[in-house]
Order: C-alpha cells, then sequence, then structure tokens
C-alpha cells in the first residue's frame, strides 16, 4: 500500500540506503514460506522488520508474529514497527496521524 512508496521515497533520500532492502509481501494467506525464506537468506546479516500503518495490535503484524516469526531460518527474529496498540485504527486527528507517520518512517530506517 502506501506505507510501501512513503519508505522508497524516504529511503531515496537515506545516506545509508544500501543498507536497507525493502521487500513487499503481497499475499500474507497462504504464507509463501518458501519465497520469504529465500528472501531472508539473501540478507543472512540483517535485521527483520515488519512495518505497518495499523497499530501494533492490528493489521497484519499478530498473524506474521504467530505465523512468520516461528518458520524464520534460526536464530532470526523480527521485529514491528507501526503504530502504538489501540482500540481504533484512527488517531482521531490528521496532524497527530500525519507526526505518528512521520515516526513510523524514522524508526522504519533507524540502524
Amino acid at each position: 500500500g502506501k506505507l510501501h512508496y512513503d519508505l522508497l521515497a524516504e529511503l531515496e533520500k537515506h545516506e545509508h540506503a544500501e543498507k536497507f532492502a525493502l521487500v513487499r509481501l503481497e499475499q500474507y494467506y497462504p504464507l509463501a514460506e518458501q519465497a520469504i525464506t529465500d528472501v531472508v537468506n539473501r540478507y543472512p546479516h540483517a535485521e527483520i522488520v515488519w512495518v505497518q500503518e495499523e497499530p501494533e495490535n492490528q493489521g497484519a503484524w499478530p498473524f506474521m508474529l504467530m505465523e512468520l516469526a516461528p518458520r524464520l531460518p534460526l536464530g532470526r527474529t523480527i521485529r514491528v514497527v507501526s503504530r502504538p496498540a489501540s482500540a481504533a485504527t484512527a488517531t482521531g486527528s490528521s496532524k497527530r496521524s500525519a507526526a505518528e507517520q512521520t515516526d513510523l518512517i524514522a524508526r522504519a530506517f533507524a540502524l
């Protein structure tokens, strides 16, 4: 979705862009385990980060935590970058939403 393109635009401006790889997962179920493993194995020393716009307790993250994390190659873990857990998907304020989006992108590229 839109977040991928926001991350891509930010990556193009990032001074350490070569240290990052964006991988977009188009289908969650059934999980393309072999394809994901192949991509993860291309970057054996990379930190794996799941980035989503939705709050941590919503969106795809809970599913990825249950289904993807246990299937990662031995010793690999996954970290989430998302909005804080919330009962609502929307913040109710466009200014707050924009600030959270900026923070989300910054945390996605934190080394």
